[in-house]
């Protein structure tokens, strides 16, 4: 364009003197290699990314979230098991090589490096060709990592006790007797309300009572001698109390005398 051909001067600024509508570029001289971002790339994705929210809202209304029984933190047998998308990550922790004193390896080292790869593959292969074939570096990169987390994510489904899961967080519902004797003689004891609830059922230091299928004498005995997490010689009362009290939490909150 030769200097000033198409302007009109209007003081110091030059305004094109025809308007032309905003076209997008013509890529046909590169068939499927490329496209307009707006409104072609960025109209396909936001249909794409549609269709998955709408499936996701439908599994949350079809499978709701499962819930288990309230949190303990002095259960040390608890099995514990994250999200699938951090599956991978939690066996890779059980390898001796990235667990106990070397956890910071399987923690922060592995995947640094992994994730860094996946940063840095831009750069480590910057062809013009897009077929996977073509682009040899990226494409190991890639399909290592997503072979890893396959693997791994998968170890980590196979190995995990279901079973064992399904009952440590199974929600029992107990209904407790609270017109009983026993039900009374429990009120008068703070140190297990002050652990186990004032309705018996569990709070944030300790479980449940009726959670383990214990005799009258093994409850006695727990009372008594303690247990682990759990200090002997906390119950304030005669023995008469301490045997109907026993009953009242082997027979899971009801009266023995009412069976």
């Amino acid at each position: 364009m030769h200097r000033g051909k198409g302007m009109k001067f209007v003081g110091d600024s030059r305004i094109p003197a025809e308007r032309k509508p905003n076209i997008p570029k013509d890529y046909s001289e590169y068939p499927g290699k490329t496209e307009a971002f707006w409104p072609n790339f960025l109209l396909r994705e936001w249909m794409v990314g549609a269709v998955f929210l709408v499936g996701f809202l439908c599994l949350t209304v079809a499978h709701p979230a499962p819930l288990e029984r309230m949190a303990d933190p002095t259960d040390s047998g608890y099995i514990p098991l994250p999200d699938w998308y951090f599956l991978f990550l939690y066996q890779l922790l059980k390898y001796e090589f990235a667990s106990g004193p070397y956890t910071v390896i399987g923690a922060v080292v592995i995947p640094g490096i992994a994730f860094g790869a996946l940063l840095l593959a831009p750069w480590l292969d910057q062809g013009p060709e897009r077929r996977p074939i073509r682009r040899p570096i990226a494409s190991s990169i890639m399909l290592l990592a997503v072979a890893s987390v396959i693997f791994l994510t998968w170890e980590s489904v196979d190995q995990h006790d279901w079973e064992a899961a399904a009952q440590q967080g199974a929600i029992v519902d107990f209904e407790v007797d609270e017109e009983s004797y026993a039900f009374e003689i429990w009120t008068t004891q703070q140190n297990c309300i002050n652990c186990h609830g004032g309705d018996m059922l569990g709070g944030a230091a300790a479980p449940a009572v009726f959670e383990s299928d214990y005799s009258k004498e093994e409850v006695i005995d727990i009372i008594k001698n303690g247990a682990p997490g759990m200090p002997a010689d906390q119950f304030e009362g005669t023995d008469e109390e301490l045997e109907i009290l026993a009953a009242f939490i082997a027979n899971d909150g009801q009266d023995p005398e009412d069976d």
